[in-house]
């Protein structure tokens, strides 16, 4: 580090420079090669586990460290999905969010579809959906983006939070979309008593909290809320046990009591984009 920098200068450089190095000694182990600007950042990038992770104790953890260690935000989740799709109809879907909506394919492969498309990643919080909404619903030009998130913030996942901070990461999710002229269904966070990966307290309660600024955004936006909540919560504000089997996530069942509401607010969206064509 150059001796002639102001030392106010050396005292902001150290820390940023140590924190550089420390990702690129985790980055380092992995497979990835280069840091930096490079021709491919996801070239490396395990976006499925390997043999080598599955061979650990921990190969879910193993193989989480390095893919954030990497690629914090999971850009290359879908990287290779988005290059091959076809060019986008007037009636194109995206679903943004977590382990709810990835899990949502997994379990009901026929509601999507080539244009109806699922870009969830189970554990993620609206700070990464941040890092890859320009490319997992930007640049795959939607008529309509569905967007359920914040589940994993409210659980901690990342690092402690606020809830005003979660509500203000959803609105530059909304305000991006509506920049791009996509139409907005924003979802409810479904409901949960608690999680059993983190020791959060009061969670259908902060759940409740975000779940009406939603609603009251929503409506002042001219945005199509979807109220899962109240479709899948029991009355301490959890999800029905027939709807989960471990609380959080919908089963078979859950999302068959989603399924309509969310079609139904994806007709409206594109009800509301057609009034406006005319």
């Amino acid at each position: 580090m150059p001796t002639s920098l102001p030392s106010s200068a050396r005292r902001l450089i150290t820390p940023i420079a140590g924190l550089v190095l420390g990702l690129w000694a985790q980055m380092s182990s992995a497979t990835v090669t280069g840091i930096g600007v490079v021709a491919d950042p996801c070239a490396g990038v395990p976006i499925t586990p390997t043999a080598a992770h599955k061979a650990t104790s921990d190969w879910y953890g193993s193989w989480m460290q390095e893919w954030l260690g990497a690629d914090w935000g999971q850009r290359c989740r879908y990287h290779g999905e988005n290059a091959l799709l076809p060019k986008a109809s007037a009636r194109r879907v995206v679903f943004l969010g977590d382990s709810i909506t990835e899990g949502w394919k997994e379990q009901v492969p026929r509601f999507f579809s080539a244009d109806v498309l699922d870009r969830g990643i189970g554990g993620q919080t609206t700070d990464q959906m941040l890092v890859r909404v320009q490319a997992d619903v930007l640049d795959l030009h939607p008529a309509v983006v569905h967007i359920m998130a914040g589940t994993n913030d409210v659980a901690g996942n990342r690092g402690p939070t606020t809830v005003a901070q979660i509500e203000s990461n959803l609105q530059s999710l909304i305000n991006q979309s509506r920049h791009a002229h996509i139409r907005v269904v924003i979802g409810s966070i479904p409901p949960a008593a608690r999680f059993s990966w983190s020791p959060v307290e009061h969670v259908p309660d902060t759940i409740r909290t975000i779940n009406a600024w939603l609603r009251n955004y929503a409506d002042h936006n001219g945005l199509v809320y979807v109220d899962y909540y109240s479709a899948l919560a029991d009355a301490e504000g959890g999800l029905r046990h027939e709807y989960s089997e471990d609380g959080v996530h919908p089963n078979l069942a859950g999302y068959a009591v989603m399924q309509p509401l969310a079609q139904a607010a994806i007709d409206r969206a594109l009800a509301q984009g057609r009034a406006r064509a005319r």
